[in-house]
């Protein structure tokens, strides 16, 4: 408890924009929120107040770092396993725990549980052996999609494969790897909730994920043309897994479209980029309540601001259109479009790094997006003059 408020004290585990725009959130509600950083150059740690630097792979630092803490939780799910438990073990509240959290950090453990639920996925199976993946191949049919059971994020640890030879190299690193089918996918959507440990849940609208190169490039908000009964399967199919998996926080889960209903591709258990959108376009942030679920606090309204929010991030490109000269930019993207929200995370440029994003909000999807990304395009490659911004004029 922070003697200076008397409010509860909510660490989190790494400092990154998703911790930076938690800070924001927390701000008004008055908490105290504490980070663990890498660094003190991570993104969330030039802005917050109380930054420990430490290592979030060692148990030492985990617990000196969760002395004085409420709860705890999380910018992202690569801490071991094992120091969590071991910190509930401690009695440190930990939200997500680990019980939870092993089913965002292992692809394996994912599908398996998933299967046993009978929560519909790509035909999947473990491979260790270019014998195993030829089996699954010949069962499934080629191209394969290959992934690492651990440590993937943003398209890094996926590889699609047409035959056996392909994934040579990649059976040879010895990785944890399972393969799933190529499914047929219209399109990629997002159902994101949030659940307490009391067990209350809210569910914003299922949005679309436009992905680039296995990275979203944008978010659409509501999904467009999205069937109703197709929504609410998706929402509540995403309650489902976090009662059933005993999640607390924010869940995404990532789907798959298909002619033939949905699959569940994957989950992350912490605010999520294909929720950036509800700062503006919701009444409750995601950032907000990540916050109310893991203290126990009832959960806000999911309800939108506006009939159709756009994201656009912010990616860095080759180095020869790295931008320069950022804060003119943002100077007259501001004035270009006054009502483009600007979102800068304090990171250090490189290719295909997200540094950020717009959101733009509006009634007619075209002309919302155009906004978006006529504001996206310019602050980072600096040209009034692209399609982008020509449809966003």
């Amino acid at each position: 408890m922070d003697e200076r408020t008397g409010l509860p004290v909510v660490g989190m585990i790494g400092a990154g924009q998703l911790a930076r725009m938690t800070h924001q959130a927390a701000i008004p509600l008055g908490q105290s929120l504490r980070l663990l950083a890498d660094s003190p150059d991570d993104g969330a740690a030039l802005v917050a107040a109380d930054v420990e630097v430490g290592d979030f792979r060692e148990l030492a630092d985990l617990r000196r770092f969760a002395r004085g803490c409420d709860v705890v939780t999380f910018d992202h799910e690569h801490v071991p396993n094992e120091h969590i438990a071991a910190l509930e073990a401690d009695g440190v509240a930990v939200h997500p725990g680990s019980a939870a959290l092993r089913y965002a950090q292992d692809k394996l453990a994912m599908r398996e549980r998933l299967s046993a639920m009978g929560v519909p996925g790509p035909r999947w199976a473990p491979v260790a052996t270019r014998a195993d993946l030829e089996r699954f191949g010949a069962r499934v049919g080629w191209p394969l999609v290959l992934k690492a059971a651990t440590g993937g994020y943003d398209g890094k640890g996926v590889w699609v494969v047409d035959t056996a030879d392909d994934a040579a190299d990649v059976l040879a690193a010895g990785v944890r790897l399972l393969a799933e089918e190529k499914a047929p996918i219209a399109r990629e959507l997002a159902a994101v909730i949030a659940r307490s440990p009391f067990g209350q849940g809210a569910a914003w609208p299922v949005v679309e994920t436009v992905q680039r190169d296995g990275i979203c490039v944008e978010v659409l908000a509501p999904a467009p043309d999205l069937d109703e009964d197709v929504a609410e399967q998706a929402q509540a199919l995403a309650l489902r897994i976090a009662a059933e998996l005993g999640v607390t926080g924010v869940l995404a889960v990532e789907l798959f479209e298909t002619r033939d209903g949905l699959l569940v591709n994957e989950l992350a258990m912490r605010p999520h980029n294909s929720a950036h959108w509800t700062i503006e376009g919701a009444r409750t942030s995601q950032f907000e309540q990540h916050l109310r679920a893991v203290l126990d606090y009832p959960l806000g309204a999911p309800t939108p601001t506006a009939p159709v929010t756009v994201m656009a991030n912010l990616l860095g490109g080759a180095d020869d259109v790295v931008p320069k000269g950022i804060d003119e930019r943002v100077h007259h993207s501001m004035a270009r479009w006054p009502d483009v929200k600007i979102h800068l995370y304090g990171k250090q440029l490189r290719p295909g790094r997200k540094v950020g994003h717009v959101t733009a909000l509006g009634v007619d999807l075209a002309t919302v997006r155009g906004r978006a990304r006529a504001a996206a395009d310019y602050l980072m490659h600096g040209d009034l003059n692209s399609d982008a911004n020509a449809a966003g004029a």
